[in-house]
């Protein structure tokens, strides 16, 4: 029985992941997302090109191929996340909607679980 994804990606995300992948100019193993500590609510979401897998990172396999690597130290902050990619007046990126915050800095930029 398989396990369900730690975390699942919206159709315009994967377009946006496809479309930075495909616009880096070298092979890229995946897309790595990972928290810091950053902001007045304590983490902040990274994501970053992933060159490799280290072993230890839990690989989510999307369609074409594409792969998300959760960092090991991320995965219990990620859990259940819907990763989406937004376009409004003020802005556009990706948005993560994570079960797990119990609260948000005013502007947004970190969050508490």
């Amino acid at each position: 029985m398989a396990l369900p994804s730690p975390i699942s990606v919206t159709p315009v995300a994967l377009d946006h992941i496809k479309a930075l992948l495909d616009s880096r100019g070298k092979p890229s193993h995946g897309i790595r997302l990972g928290v810091r500590s950053k902001g007045c609510s304590g983490l902040s979401y990274t994501l970053e090109y992933a060159d490799g897998a280290d072993g230890f990172e839990e690989v989510v396999e999307l369609d074409d191929g594409v792969r998300i690597l959760i960092d090991p130290k991320a995965i219990m902050f990620v859990l259940g996340t819907e990763m989406d990619y937004e376009v409004n007046t003020m802005e556009e990126g990706f948005v993560f909607r994570n079960p797990n915050e119990k609260g948000r800095c005013g502007c947004g930029e970190s969050f508490h679980v």
